[in-house]
């Protein structure tokens, strides 16, 4: 116990709410905030809720529209969450050349870049998290880790150094990244309206809600995992960052809600590690994994991951026992001496009792203690400890935690401890105890 308390207390404290510096390195006035706008992909993110919004009030849903939508929702959404997050921003697995085709296709329907711009920024983010040098980072606020980091221009020398060497080798990503903007358009738009009209004869709706509308959930379900995950939600494995666990966001972006155990071990190819929990990406990557499409599958060992859940509940815990009262602590307590003890019991009439080397006034508890006030009252003066801790009565949890708001000194040289039948004969004037005693010695 002593070595998880060290192990607790030596962690990083909370990062505390830092004063960011300026997005930009210049000021922003009315002459140069233009320059300050990322034009595409602002245009793209404000246009679409709008077009959005208009085909909801001018096109019909037809309920096979509507099922397409939601399945082409799943298959882009974890086109991000399965490919480029957890297979090529974090490695936490490979996959067969057919399922990075796939998966890139899939990814490229959500339209939020190419897969090596995507994790190039994502694994900056957890290099630098919370720092300036984080893209989205939850220290400028909801909104901009949400948004507003993609309505910006900001310096690229300002964005942390992330290693992608290994997207640069790889064929398939280098050849979407060369060509992303076919890859968006057909997937993000064109494929949902074709599959609508084509299927079922609606092209309108198609258009409307299967690539539009579906684009503008995805886009904010992923969005939340750099918003969202960095304010809901409980710090389990660690509090020096923002990241946070919560169901609620994990059904808002496909499982990836479990966000402070995910900052914590990025390699592992699960997010939710609980069965219960909802994790669709990671079913649908260990049922790949089944069938050979998905291999080579990270997991982090479970005794480290439970030291880290271990410290944090041991962190709250001492937290939450700082704020109760314990009365003086022992080491500041006055030393006394037996015989001063006993004067002060006879002479000064306290009421103090003495347990395990501690003295402790009883005189505000006598008339409430459960017992009754004689036994309290023939304990006066003496070492209570055996009869406290049995010979007697074998005290409660809740009896040990009030004394230690009672204690008021130490006794000298330790205690003066008594046998069970010394703590008998304290008591012959008290029938409760002689008929308490005729049972002990009974049942001994």
């Amino acid at each position: 116990m002593v070595y998880a308390y060290t192990q607790t207390e030596s962690r990083k404290p909370p990062l505390p709410k830092q004063h960011m510096p300026s997005l930009f390195d210049e000021p922003t006035t009315w002459q140069n905030w233009h320059k300050h706008v990322n034009w595409p992909q602002s245009i793209l993110l404000l246009s679409t809720p709008l077009i959005a919004l208009y085909g909801l009030f001018t096109t019909q849903l037809q309920t096979k529209t509507l099922i397409w939508a939601v399945i082409y929702y799943f298959i882009t959404g974890l086109g991000i969450t399965a490919g480029y997050h957890r297979m090529w921003a974090h490695r936490a697995y490979r996959g067969t050349l057919p399922l990075r085709l796939a998966l890139c296709l899939a990814g490229s329907g959500a339209v939020e870049g190419s897969a090596y711009w995507w994790s190039r920024g994502h694994r900056a983010h957890h290099r630098w998290t919370d720092t300036d040098k984080d893209p989205y980072s939850a220290q400028r606020g909801f909104f901009f880790s949400h948004l507003g980091w993609m309505l910006v221009q900001r310096p690229k020398n300002r964005i942390g150094y992330a290693d992608v060497a290994d997207l640069k080798a790889d064929p398939v990503l280098a050849f979407q990244h060369k060509h992303y903007v076919w890859f968006a358009l057909i997937m993000g738009f064109i494929v949902p309206t074709l599959v609508a009209g084509l299927g079922w004869g609606d092209f309108r709706g198609g258009y409307f809600y299967a690539a539009v509308a579906r684009l503008v959930f995805v886009h904010h379900a992923t969005f939340c995992v750099n918003s969202l995950a960095h304010f809901l939600g409980e710090d389990t494995f660690d509090d020096h960052h923002t990241p946070r666990d919560h169901w609620i966001t994990a059904l808002a972006t496909l499982g990836e809600g479990y966000h402070n155990f995910h900052h914590e071990f990025p390699q592992d190819y699960r997010n939710a590690i609980v069965f219960h929990q909802y994790d669709p990406t990671k079913w649908l990557i260990k049922t790949l994994s089944f069938v050979g499409l998905a291999y080579d599958l990270k997991t982090f060992p479970s005794n480290e991951v439970n030291k880290g859940r271990i410290q944090m509940q041991e962190k709250k815990i001492l937290a939450e026992k700082r704020k109760l009262a314990y009365g003086t602590p022992i080491e500041d307590l006055p030393i006394y001496t037996w015989d001063e003890y006993q004067s002060l019991v006879l002479n000064d009439n306290k009421k103090w009792i003495l347990l395990e080397g501690i003295l402790y006034d009883v005189e505000d508890f006598m008339h409430e203690h459960p017992g009754g006030v004689k036994y309290l009252s023939t304990a006066l003066g003496k070492d209570m400890t055996t009869a406290f801790n049995g010979g007697i009565y074998n005290h409660s949890n809740g009896a040990r935690n009030l004394l230690t708001t009672l204690r008021v000194g130490v006794l000298k040289n330790g205690m003066q401890v008594m046998t069970q039948e010394q703590a008998a004969a304290d008591y012959d004037d008290s029938l409760e105890y002689s008929e308490k005693a005729a049972l002990f010695a009974k049942n001994k």
